[in-house]
């Protein structure tokens, strides 16, 4: 029986990962940060947990700035919500449907009553956008919090595991949105999205079996200036930007990197038919070519 095949992309961190560790000008983080670079995809969790076995006094530092697989919890309501950094405090993790913590704290953050209000009316729109782009299934959640000088930023998350099928035995989608806002005359927004892709697959040929593992992170950042004279405007822009920003990442993991992939193995390996293919790569070649002459 031949051994397990797997095909890994590289994994990258979050660009203000590594800007916050160049600036913060900390030789150790930055060589915590390039090693997680390095680890497979798929293990991440695992990394991480076993890089902060070995410093435990970097725990929060890795933990702000390595962004790993979204995890589901419920709160007492039953409600589902994600948990990321940006509800956590201390050990426990604030659910957007109850405004509470799990388990209790008694002094943690909490957004002001004005935010509040805003991540009310965000999480119900964001919760009809699953809905109608990730379909049955998945979560999201929606996360506020205050900055200096009126500004405040929110935390837009996604999460999809894909229903096991024949060859599929697993697979996830998970997306983490920040976007710093600046109120003004013109509102500028700052995004930050981040996308987890993990494909896992079952295949067999003959007596031979093996596994097929896609996994990656991909991250984008974009800038816009809109009006907004209300908290409704803030959230209708924010959903314009985010699902832009998830349609093109969408079409670059689509296209560049599974259409990469499969440029690869036929470079590697010709299917039958093969010597059709070159004559039709020829072809296009000198089209362009005779294009461009003219």
């Amino acid at each position: 029986c031949a051994a397990p095949q797997r095909v890994l992309f590289i994994l990258f961190l979050t660009c203000s990962a590594l800007a916050r560790a160049m600036a913060g000008n900390d030789p150790k983080l930055l060589a915590a940060l390039d090693l997680m670079r390095r680890m497979p995809p798929a293990r991440m969790e695992r990394s991480l947990e076993e890089l902060i076995d070995l410093c435990p006094e970097m725990t929060d530092d890795l933990l702000n700035t390595v962004d790993q697989p979204l995890q589901v919890s419920k709160d007492h309501r039953g409600n589902a919500y994600l948990l990321c950094d940006y509800n956590r405090d201390q050990d426990s993790y604030r659910s957007p449907w109850t405004n509470t913590y799990d388990p209790p704290l008694d002094d943690g953050v909490l957004p002001s009553a004005a935010l509040r209000a805003m991540e009310c009316m965000a999480n119900d729109v964001f919760d009809a956008y699953r809905e109608m782009y990730y379909e049955s299934g998945g979560a999201s959640s929606v996360y506020f919090w205050d900055l200096d000088d009126g500004n405040f930023a929110a935390c837009v998350l996604f999460k999809k595991e894909a229903e096991k099928q024949k060859k599929l035995k697993a697979g996830s989608w998970d997306a983490i949105h920040v976007v710093e806002v600046s109120p003004g005359k013109m509102t500028k927004y700052k995004l930050t999205s981040t996308i987890m892709l993990r494909i896992e697959t079952d295949h067999q040929a003959s007596s031979n079996s093996g596994n097929l593992n896609l996994s990656g992170s991909l991250t984008r950042q974009n800038e816009v200036s809109l009006a907004a004279k209300d908290n409704a405007a803030h959230v209708a822009n924010m959903g314009r930007i985010i699902e832009d920003m998830e349609n093109r990442m969408r079409d670059t993991l689509q296209i560049t990197y599974f259409g990469k992939t499969k440029n690869v193995v036929n470079g590697l390996y010709k299917a039958a038919g093969g010597a059709n293919q070159n004559m039709k790569d020829d072809l296009a070649r000198a089209l362009q070519a005779e294009l461009k002459g003219r």
